[in-house]
């Protein structure tokens, strides 16, 4: 591991462009993952409905990946 001290925009920058490395593939598999750790840590109280809204399913995505 290794720290490093920059400005914010420094930082920034640096996310971005490691991002804007990544494939397209990549870029969404990472948003998903980010999904998923955040829903983990706020999870919803709001019941599910039925709707013809696109849903990404966790479950499934978890049991495809093993």
């Amino acid at each position: 591991m290794q720290i490093t001290y920059t400005t914010k925009e420094e930082s920034k920058a640096a996310q971005q462009e490691a991002f804007l490395k990544l494939s397209g593939y990549e870029r969404v598999a990472s948003f998903i993952r980010l999904s998923k750790s955040i829903q983990a840590i706020f999870p919803s109280n709001v019941p599910e409905r039925q709707t013809n809204n696109f849903v990404i399913d966790y479950h499934k995505l978890r049991n495809k990946e093993r």
